[in-house]
Order: structure tokens, then sequence, then C-alpha cells
């Protein structure tokens, strides 16, 4: 090795400079595969000689998976002084540093500190003389992961020197990146805990989904979150509720959910999908382009972006972004799944609560083709107007009822039996042109289904001028927008027309609707609308006892004791209520 007297390497120096030389003999398309070595290291005749010992042995990418590192020999890049080396460091992947501490611009321990200061990660193994072990031992203290004694140096010594240093490096490296995925998973789990609280206490929709997010942004973990859904009739992901210093990054971006770059990213990407999207990185993620400087102003560096849904009815996605990289690992990806099932369920049950106790509606209204054609066809005549004033789900058989205007009832007869859907047809009174009738559709179809099953029913069904016409109640707060998509995707030539909102008129101070609600059980409450429907309670009765009890499939002392039961919860619901006013 060359001497380390100061005048032998002042020598050196003049003879053969090094400045900034990079040298590989791997091919330039492994060369990113390979080890990076940084030599910093200001005595020509030094530098030349570690090179040469690299660069004629093959152990040490040996040493290393093959597959991971393709280099048959490592790139060493060589700086005679410590500011260019820090340069290097901040701007090319190194894996190790070999380091005299003595420099033209830097001395000592202080040599050490800077390079570790400015890669704190890449191991150090610093070049020390036979005089300065010592110095060496120091070092390790300081952070260095080993010394080397120039004049003892050897291939395989510095073989096994940088082995040793670069794996013991990447094992604290997998250490510290296992112990930070596991308070992140911990510190999530307790937001996780937080958010159930939050759906317990909540009484709203808009303050569950605030106390979620500001949850959220409280952790120092996370930056910033918001809540975002879809409007009926845009594409735009609109926020409804936000938490984190950066509020303002909402104003500068745009989310979708359409077909535009706006929804290819995370947001639009987890509407669309049903599935939790991470953008690991925002600096390299293709699909997050359209905002990628934007969220680096605000020093974003990944983001996750959850669907809230329950039931297929999907209610927004919730958006969380971290300055630190891949914050959001695979464990982090189940906590974040299985809170969006959670915020979608809770607001299920707000919603169904608060429907019980409000008057507000929203109404739907469609436009089917292709549906009971022979009545369509029917209804082209001048003043011929079917309507369907109540359906009766009764298992897998639903019962219809309405009226008919401008038709015979022979004419109507014929009709329903050229049509697919109904299996039978009973008048429940007379008229030339206009009488009340009972359809029986033995199979109910989808479509009605998929409407019931996300708390909506279909109020009216109107068939007339040769346009078939059903409207869709649901309670106030629903996500629109999901439900025509469901609706449009549940049968073939479907087309939404019109959408309105108004308050129900309150149903009467005795609270008849509350006593249907709640008193009576589901096989009272179709027995008791079935039996209305049917006409039972008119005069002359439209249908008799045992007519009723057929088409409910049950015998006529069952049908008489629903109806009895339903009538004595009513009047009980009724009397002690009056009683209780009176006192």
């Amino acid at each position: 090795m060359t001497s380390t007297n100061p005048h032998e390497r002042a020598e050196g120096r003049d003879s053969d400079p090094v400045n900034r030389q990079t040298v590989t003999d791997a091919s330039e398309a492994d060369a990113d595969q390979a080890i990076h070595v940084l030599l910093i290291e200001d005595n020509p005749g030094d530098a030349r000689l570690i090179r040469e010992m690299l660069r004629e042995s093959e152990e040490l990418t040996q040493r290393f998976d093959l597959e991971e590192r393709a280099g048959d020999r490592p790139t060493i890049t060589c700086e005679s002084r410590l500011e260019d080396g820090l340069e290097t460091l901040e701007t090319t992947r190194i894996d190790v540093v070999l380091l005299d501490l003595n420099l033209p611009d830097s001395h000592g321990l202080e040599t050490l500190e800077a390079v570790h200061e400015t890669a704190e990660s890449v191991p150090i193994v610093v070049l020390t003389g036979v005089r300065d072990q010592e110095i060496g031992v120091r070092a390790i203290q300081r952070g260095a992961q080993d010394f080397l004694v120039k004049d003892e140096v050897t291939t395989p010594l510095l073989v096994r020197t940088i082995y040793h240093a670069i794996e013991r490096a990447r094992q604290r490296r997998e250490r510290r990146r296992r112990r930070r995925q596991m308070e992140s998973l911990n510190r999530l789990n307790r937001i996780a805990h937080d958010t159930t609280h939050a759906v317990i206490t909540s009484d709203t929709r808009r303050e569950l989904e605030q106390q979620v997010c500001d949850r959220l942004a409280d952790s120092d973990a996370y930056q910033f979150a918001w809540i975002g859904g879809l409007n009926p009739g845009s594409d735009e992901v609109t926020p409804r509720a936000k938490a984190g210093s950066d509020a303002e990054y909402l104003e500068r971006i745009t989310v979708t959910a359409g077909d535009d770059e706006f929804a290819q990213g995370p947001g639009g990407s987890a509407l669309e999908s049903q599935e939790v999207q991470i953008t690991a990185d925002v600096r390299t993620d293709p699909d997050f382009k359209p905002w990628r400087e934007v969220a680096l102003e605000y020093g974003y560096r990944s983001v996750a972006s959850v669907p809230i849904s329950h039931e297929e009815l999907v209610y927004g996605v919730l958006l969380v972004y971290s300055t630190a990289v891949n914050a959001f690992s695979g464990p982090e990806r189940d906590v974040l799944s299985r809170m969006g099932d959670v915020i979608g369920h809770a607001i299920t049950a707000i919603e169904r609560r608060e429907a019980l106790v409000s008057d507000a509606v929203v109404e739907l209204e469609f436009q089917i083709d292709d549906l009971a054609d022979p009545l369509v066809d029917l209804s082209t005549e001048a003043s011929v107007t079917i309507r369907f004033n109540r359906l009766i789900w009764e298992g897998e058989t639903l019962l219809a009822y309405g009226s008919a205007e401008g038709v015979s009832q022979d004419a109507f007869a014929d009709a329903i039996d050229r049509t697919t859907r109904f299996d039978d047809v009973r008048f429940l009174t007379k008229g030339d042109d206009q009488f009340q009738f009972e359809l029986v559709a033995p199979v109910v179809d989808s479509l009605f289904e998929t409407i019931a099953t996300h708390g909506g029913r279909i109020s009216s069904v109107t068939i007339d001028d040769g346009e078939f016409r059903f409207v869709v109640q649901l309670p106030q707060g629903r996500d629109t927008r999901r439900i025509v998509e469901l609706v449009r995707d549940s049968h073939e030539g479907i087309s939404y027309l019109s959408q309105r909102s108004y308050d129900q008129r309150e149903t009467d101070e005795l609270g008849a609707q509350s006593v249907l609600e709640k008193s009576l059980t589901e096989k009272q409450r179709v027995a008791l609308e079935t039996a209305y429907a049917a006409g039972y309670f008119d005069w002359p009765r439209g249908s008799t006892g045992e007519e009723i009890a057929e088409r409910l499939d049950i015998s006529p002392a069952t049908l008489n004791q629903h109806l009895r039961t339903a009538e004595r919860k009513f009047f009980e619901s009724m009397f002690e209520s009056a009683g209780e006013d009176d006192s």
C-alpha cells in the first residue's frame, strides 16, 4: 500500500491527480444493478490500488444475490475532496463509502460526521494510517461500520469488509423499517378504534365523516385527510369533510370518476373498483401525474384512497396523505379497508334511522323499454292509462294493485295474457272502461330487488302514451347517483329522467305510520297492506278473505289472525295515546 509519509502523499497527488473519476468494468446496462462504491481519497496512489483490488476480484458481487446484483464487478466513483464526495452522495445511489478522514478540505472525525449527516443510511468504512488506529476505533463509535489500516489492506480483507458493512447496514435498515411499520400499524389500529367510537357516538353522517377526517389528520403520520362523493349528474368528486393544515390543496385539484385523466388516479380508481388504492410514491407513480406537481408542493409522497360503501351502495371515498414514501403497506391497507367498511355500515345505519323520523324523501323517475310490451302497446290508444299504486312483495311473489282507465276489462285481460311477467289478473271493481285490478308476478324482477335492497321502494308505475315509467322513492341523503347506476345495470333499456325532493305529509298525530313500522311484524304488515289494496275494507268488498289468503298462500284463519292483531295494535296505540293526552 502507498506509504502514509506526507511528502510521498503530496508527490503522488501532483503526479496522478484524482478528479471525480468513475471506473466501471460492468456494462452500462448492468451498472444500475451493480454495487456502487464511493471512494473519497485524495492520494492518487491509494485510490489506484483500491480500484485495482476491486477490479481484479469478483468475490464481492458473488457474496450477494446475483439476481439482485447483476453487475459482475462493482462500480467505483472516486472523489479527492469532501465537498465533491458529498455532492455525489446527494445525486447518486451509493452502497458503501470508503473514506479517508484527512482530505484537502476536511480533517479528522469531522469528515466522518459530514458524510454521515449527508447519507445516514449509507455504510462508511474509514481508511486510516498505521498510527491512526485509535482514530479508527473512535470512528466506529461515531457511526462508521468499520475501519481499515491502509498499509495492511489486502484484496480479501477489503472485499470482506465492504460486504459486511453493506450487509450490516441492510439489516439495520430492515429492522428500522419493520419497527416503523409496526409503529404505523399500531397507530392506524388506534385510529380505527377511535373511528369505531365515532361511529357509535355520531348522530349525523356529516358529523361522522368529519370526526374520521379529524382523527386521521391529528395523527403525526398523516398530514391531510378528506372524504368526497359524487353528485347526481356529475362525475366530479366533491369534498364533504376535510381536516389538516393543507385544506386549500383541494381548491387546486380535480378528482373525477369518469373517463378523463382525473379519474385514473387513486381516488377515481377506488370508487370504480371498490378496492383500496395505494400511491406508494407520488414522485414516480404514473397514475398520479395529473396531481403530482401540486402534491409535491405540499410535501405529499404517498396517498391511500379508501372506498366507503355498504351492500354495493357507494357513499364516497376517503383519501389520506402522508409525507413519507410507502406509508401504506400491506397491513395498513387491510386496516384502511376495514375502516371503509365500518364507515359505510355506519352511514347506512344513520340514514335508516333518519328515514324513520324524517319526512324528507327523494324521488327518482325512470323510463324502461321492453317491459310488459302488450300493456305498453295498449296504452298507445287514446285515453288509455294504467297505474300501479301499490306493490307488495310476499316471498318470491309480487302483488301489484292499480287502476286502468279508457280500456275494457276484456282487452286488459288479453294484454295480461300476452305479458310474460304476470301470472294472473283479478278485477277488484266492475266498470266498462275504468276499474281496479290485482296482478300476480310469480318471480320478483331483479330491478325491484335492487331498489328494495338499498332502502328504496317503487312508489308508483304509470303506463301511458306508449311509455312505461316508474318512480323510486328514497330517504333523503342516499347516494342517488349510485342508485341510478344500480337501476340502470339491473335491466337493459332503462333511462333516468328526473329527480325531485320534497317533504312527505306528516302522518296523523296518533302515529299510524309508527305503528305500521314498529309494532307490526312483517307478515302482519303484508297481510294488512294486501287486504287494504285488494279492497277488503271497502263496501262492497273488492276481495274476500279467502281470495286474499290464497294470494298470500296462507289459510283464511291465519289471515284473520294477522288482521285482528294489526287492528288491535293500531287501536291500542290510538287509545293509549289519547289517554295519555287527557291526563
